[in-house]
């Protein structure tokens, strides 16, 4: 596979109606310092938002923090959403407060990992570089 000369390009989002940042901002920042390019597309995004900003954008990695607690509708919603996009190709992360029995059908959907609270963030920053398709 021929290595692509430039950042690695990461949509950082915020799904649905939750109204808290501050997790997202922090993950953004250390993705940033870690030398990739980061686009954040702000609080209450819909999926499809999300989607069509990341196609867009021409990025490696959607990175999506939620806390709401419509997990198992909004994730699941940006993968097939990726899939009818013929955007599969880009890595799909998300982090947040997500009960551990949801993670199995999560990573089903098309969540390649699943970062709940306390990751360090050097450990996200490892995935996305070790999995994004160049």
């Amino acid at each position: 596979m021929e290595k692509i000369d430039r950042p690695i390009r990461v949509l950082v989002s915020k799904p649905g109606l939750d109204g808290h940042d501050r997790g997202a901002k922090i993950v953004a920042r250390a993705l940033r310092d870690a030398g990739m390019e980061v686009i954040y597309t702000g609080l209450r995004q819909t999926p499809e938002q999300i989607v069509n900003a990341a196609v867009q954008e021409d990025v490696d990695c959607i990175a999506t923090s939620i806390l709401s607690g419509a997990h198992n509708t909004l994730l699941p919603k940006i993968s097939e959403l990726l899939a009818k996009n013929d955007a599969t190709d880009i890595l799909f992360v998300a982090g947040g407060v997500i009960p551990d029995d949801d993670i199995p059908s999560l990573k089903e959907s098309g969540v390649a990992e699943i970062f709940t609270p306390g990751t360090p963030t050097g450990e996200t920053i490892e995935f996305i570089k070790n999995n994004i398709k160049r």
